[in-house]
């Protein structure tokens, strides 16, 4: 079988990082000291105004923990712990809080489908991991139908407002906004769609009554339920930003002092809301009071004050899409398009590596690791110049999932050596290149729900409000808002071309989310997502290979070490530090970089069985029955 969490180190000799600091002599010594006293100096004076946006998220967590105390959830974390799968007979939920996950489980345990579910743990998990997700945020959605086959996505992802400029996001002097200037207030907050995409799948899928979705969220609202560490962990890293609003520091930092782990969290304003909804549908959060606190909050901020009004709010709709799918092998690899990139990327990513045996290869090989880092490079390439809202700009998808065309990339790819100017392609001869690179951020707070219900539906579905906390503005209602906005471009050109990801009014801000869901002979294998920001590509593309290639079980897949090369440097897991793998890459002639990752990958198998897995990064459990 397969190795598990300690990855490659089964394989490499596991090496002790090397020494920071040579002690030639003390001249040397002191301006070291010195120049690390300007470091630590000038990135607390710029905590709020960071530069450094990648290593200074607050999703970056010390510790993960799992708080409740139940018989199957400790034999489900026992068995995730030990690289071992969740096996049940009828069904199987796998979301990123224990919480969540036995919310839905009530739901599917007493004939539920996979909509009814979701509605149950994502209105727990806005709750409980309010950091990641919420009906403050937006959602991407894959549902495969047991009855018909046929798969259908749902597009809950937030929208400009009407009164959104193109250059909101740029000072005075035309530069552009430090990423947390831009994000901390109202300036970066879009519709949510969260709720609204809850809603529509639970009237399209669901069989149980809405109203009794919602009483876990509730219960443990109005009793309280105990921190975990990411949550704790999180807030202390964030205290200084999440201390710029009163209502935020109040709730997540009572007294002045962070949340800790274990102690018992109440939310009754959540509490109200939760039963709002579930007596009046969502109304009231798009037409009622609920909307107009949202309104008011976003507008009344003193330093970043948004655009968003009533009208933004009452006319949100979600877009029922068609999936974005390819053959890879004997299976049928499907996501979501766009204003997603995450679908086309991971389907581009994979028929990229379709003509390379990555199976004989294998996991601990370094060509492999070259292979898969140059597919992926190729992919981004294309993300960054075309993908983006395609009602709003021309995106060439038949084209960029043309199999001549992904041939043609493929064969770029100089194995046992750095493929070099990696750029985009062409992939239609009809359509006008003249796309600038985009270059905006995604930062990873986000979450992932994968369920399989008893009758044969299988739901994958990615749920976010952008950067951890997102725009630190939390409503009376109870829920934080999202600062998604931020996901466009700053600027609208680049060297004198429009970007395709640029702000514009109603549009739906470019996504790396990739909910995905992988056929063989027309019935669903996998069920698969993952939270990371533009890294969640990687995520899912990693451990699709895993179980396709490398006969990994689900759990062993989700927990499997990461390498990942987006622009050109290898950024290798740091469990697995090995001087084979990225001395290897290295002298293939690419830079490298040993890093933590989060990713929060959580998968369903179907076999035999339903196998869950989560990933041992984050705090996410699977259940079945």
């Amino acid at each position: 079988m397969a190795c598990t969490w300690n990855g490659w180190s089964h394989h490499w000799r596991v090496v002790t990082p090397k020494h920071l600091l040579h002690w030639y002599d003390d001249l040397v010594f002191m301006q070291k000291i010195l120049l690390v006293f300007l470091i630590l100096f000038f990135s607390l004076k710029n905590s709020y105004s960071d530069n450094n946006i990648k290593d200074n998220s607050p999703e970056i967590f010390e510790g993960i923990s799992v708080e409740l105390d139940r018989l199957e959830i400790q034999e489900s974390l026992n068995l995730k712990e030990n690289g071992k799968s969740v096996s049940s007979k009828n069904w199987m939920i796998v979301t990123a809080n224990a919480y969540a996950s036995a919310a839905g489980a009530k739901i599917l345990q007493s004939g539920g489908t996979a909509a009814d579910a979701m509605v149950a743990a994502q209105s727990v998990l806005g709750l409980v991991e309010p950091e990641s997700s919420g009906i403050g945020g937006g959602s991407f959605l894959l549902w495969y139908d047991g009855v018909t086959g046929k798969i259908v996505t749902l597009d809950g992802r937030e929208t400009a407002p009407q009164n959104s400029t193109s250059n909101q996001f740029l000072k005075s002097d035309g530069t552009k906004m430090k990423f947390f200037d831009a994000v901390i207030g109202g300036l970066s907050v879009g519709t949510p769609g969260t709720l609204a995409l809850m809603f529509d799948a639970q009237k399209k899928w669901g069989n149980q009554n809405w109203e009794n979705l919602f009483d876990e969220a509730i219960f443990l609202s109005k009793n309280g339920f105990k921190v975990s560490k990411k949550l704790s962990s999180s807030i202390e890293r964030d205290k200084d930003r999440l201390s710029k609003i009163d209502k935020t520091k109040e709730y997540f930092l009572p007294n002045g002092n962070s949340l800790k782990h274990k102690q018992v969290l109440k939310n009754y304003a959540y509490a109200s809301t939760m039963q709002n909804i579930a007596n009046n549908n969502i109304e009231d959060f798009y037409k009622g009071s609920i909307a107009q606190d949202i309104i008011s909050t976003v507008k009344n901020h003193t330093k970043n004050p948004g655009f968003l009004e009533a009208e933004d709010l009452g006319n949100y709709n979600v877009i029922e899409r068609d999936p974005v799918c390819v053959n890879y092998k004997v299976y049928k690899i499907c996501g979501m398009g766009p204003p997603s990139s995450g679908g086309v990327a991971v389907a581009q990513i994979l028929k990229i590596l379709e003509p390379y045996d990555l199976q004989s290869l294998g996991y601990s090989n370094p060509i492999t690791w070259q292979i898969i880092g140059d597919a992926t490079r190729l992919a981004f390439a294309d993300r960054d110049r075309y993908l983006a809202d395609s009602d709003y700009v021309s995106v060439p998808l038949s084209g960029l999932l043309n199999d001549n065309y992904l041939i043609e990339r493929s064969n770029k790819i100089k194995v046992g050596t750095k493929t070099e100017n990696v750029t985009s392609g062409k992939p239609s001869n009809d359509f006008v290149y003249n796309y600038g690179i985009d270059n905006s951020l995604e930062l990873q707070s986000t979450t992932h729900i994968s369920i399989y219900d008893q009758y044969g539906n299988a739901l994958s579905m990615t749920s976010s409000i952008e950067n951890a906390f997102g725009s630190r503005l939390m409503t009376e209602s109870g829920f934080l808002l999202n600062n998604q906005l931020t996901d466009f471009s700053f600027n609208e050109r680049i060297d004198g071309k429009l970007i395709a990801n640029r702000l514009e009014p109603g549009k739906r801000p470019r996504s790396s989310m990739a909910p995905t869901i992988v056929l063989k002979d027309g019935r669903p294998i996998i069920i698969i997502g993952s939270p990371g920001g533009s890294n969640i590509i990687s995520f899912v593309v990693n451990s699709i290979i895993a179980l396709l290639e490398w006969d990994m079980n689900i759990q062993e897949a989700v927990s499997h070490p990461h390498a990942i090369n987006r622009w050109g440097k290898f950024e290798i897991e740091e469990s697995l530090y090995s001087s084979n793998l990225e001395n290897s890459l290295k002298a293939m002639g690419y830079d490298t970089k040993i890093r933590k990752y989060y990713s929060g990958l959580n998968g369903i198998y179907i076999d035999t069985e339903i196998y869950g897995g989560s990933d041992p990064r984050r705090e996410g459990i699977a259940l079945g029955n």
